[in-house]
């Protein structure tokens, strides 16, 4: 006999209370540019009260707990134990010198008179390690604050002494890294990612798949640092890494920030395919001037970027499920140079679908977005989920943390979930999961079952 279903709006929770957020947490920034310069600066400002920290789900939203009837919708900072704002820590390496302040103002974000002047002596105060970098991996920059021409080895180490440097230095508790520096060249998973003992050897061997990025993760992960990695590089998303980061306890989330184009993306492709619409081509283009779109500009980095693109709407629309909706879809994405526009980039999209009986549609979206406004609280989000992940005790990939980012990391095997809704679900669940309150399933038949 079988046990029929509950049709209740929640199901019981398993308690899995993490521990709290004592002592300060440091954050280390892979690069210093827009993005990290763009989230210090606006974690300084809401710490005086200066600005809100608007776009950061982690302070500003709020989470539904039980029935919709028990109007229980606390905000989120206040029902997990998050690390709060005032115990941060900054540090961060780059390729060059300039601290916070200076980075801040070089990539124009944020206006001096109007927000770095107020925070000015805590952005001086960042000031950036020297960086493990090889331009044969970001070929349009060459900056000179690095440790030069050394080993893989020898790369590694580094980081590894500037993390427990950094942490000692600061009297911190916990440390989080996040990867905010430009796209690397496109690398395939090889043999050389499959095993830690094979990661090792090509380590000493100087592989060149061995990226940059890859002995960043592999330096946190060996001292205990949760890893984000903001961009689209392989980084830590290979099974070496993978495995490594379950043994020991922790927590890994890629790849690349879900910004500008990409979150329309995972809103309106979900939007065609729940109502059946079909599609027959989606064109995108962007121009942007920052540090990021000089990189793109070099056909190898942005190979890197366009596999990270072009996934999304595979993964939503599903063409070898439904062949006559989706079956045929031409799908273009570009992204030009266009050193004017500087971080206030713009994203255009055409799409052309159809409906009923076939007749065709358009749909036009022109998203005038300034990127590392968009960027910095999604960054602030992922350090302080990642923090929460480890006291936890979730090691490994944070695929409730997909909701950040373009190319989500999932366990070998399984599909991506690139619907934006859905994995704002899976985070809000997971998060009342791990406070040992009821998730919430969205049926809701008691409210019309009671009598």
């Amino acid at each position: 006999m079988s046990t029929p279903l509950a049709s209740t709006d929640v199901t019981q929770p398993t308690v899995f209370p993490p521990a709290p957020a004592e002592g300060r947490l440091g954050i280390l920034t892979v690069g210093l540019g827009a993005v990290s310069s763009t989230l210090i600066a606006g974690v300084e400002l809401a710490k005086a009260g200066i600005a809100a920290p608007i776009g950061a789900l982690s302070q500003m939203g709020t989470i539904r707990l039980g029935r919709r009837t028990d109007d229980r919708n606390p905000l989120i900072r206040d029902f997990v134990p998050l690390a709060p704002l005032d115990d941060l820590v900054f540090g961060a390496w780059d390729p060059f010198p300039d601290d916070a302040y200076v980075a801040a103002q070089r990539a124009g974000v944020l206006e001096a008179g109007r927000h770095l002047e107020a925070v000015s002596d805590a952005l001086r105060s960042v000031q950036p390690m020297k960086a493990a970098f090889d331009r044969e991996y970001v070929k349009r920059l060459d900056g000179e604050h690095t440790i030069g021409t050394i080993s893989k080895r020898g790369m590694l180490e580094s980081i590894r002494a500037d993390i427990n440097a950094f942490r000692d230095k600061n009297n911190l508790e916990r440390v989080v890294m996040i990867w905010a520096a430009s796209t690397e060249i496109f690398i395939e998973p090889g043999p050389a990612h499959a095993s830690i003992e094979a990661f090792e050897a090509a380590i000493d061997a100087n592989d060149p798949t061995i990226a940059p990025s890859m002995l960043y993760a592999y330096a946190a992960i060996l001292e205990g640092v949760p890893f984000a990695n903001g961009a689209p590089n392989l980084t830590v998303d290979i099974p070496a890494l993978r495995e490594l980061a379950v043994e020991k306890g922790v927590p890994i989330s890629g790849k690349d920030f879900k910004t500008g184009q990409t979150l329309i993306k995972t809103v309106i492709g979900p939007m065609l395919r729940a109502r059946m619409l079909g599609l027959n081509g989606w064109y995108s283009t962007n121009i942007l001037g920052n540090r990021d779109g000089e990189v793109l500009d070099d056909p190898d980095n942005f190979k890197t970027k366009e596999e990270s693109k072009l996934g999304v709407l595979e993964h939503i629309l599903e063409p070898e499920r439904f062949p006559e909706l989706y079956g045929d879809v031409y799908h273009k994405v570009r992204i030009n140079y266009y050193p004017p526009r500087g971080d206030n980039k713009e994203g255009w999209d055409n799409i052309d679908l159809f409906g009923w009986l076939g007749y065709p549609m358009q749909l036009k979206i022109d998203f005038l977005c300034r990127d590392s406004i968009l960027a910095a609280p999604l960054a602030l989000d992922l350090v302080l989920f990642s923090d929460l992940a480890q006291r936890a005790g979730l090691g490994g990939i944070q695929e409730w943390l997909s909701f950040y980012y373009k190319a989500p990391m999932v366990a070998p095997g399984l599909y991506p979930e690139h619907d934006l809704f859905i994995q704002l679900t899976k985070l809000k669940n997971t998060l009342r999961w791990m406070m040992g309150e009821e998730q919430i399933t969205h049926l809701g038949r008691e409210y019309y079952d009671e009598t």
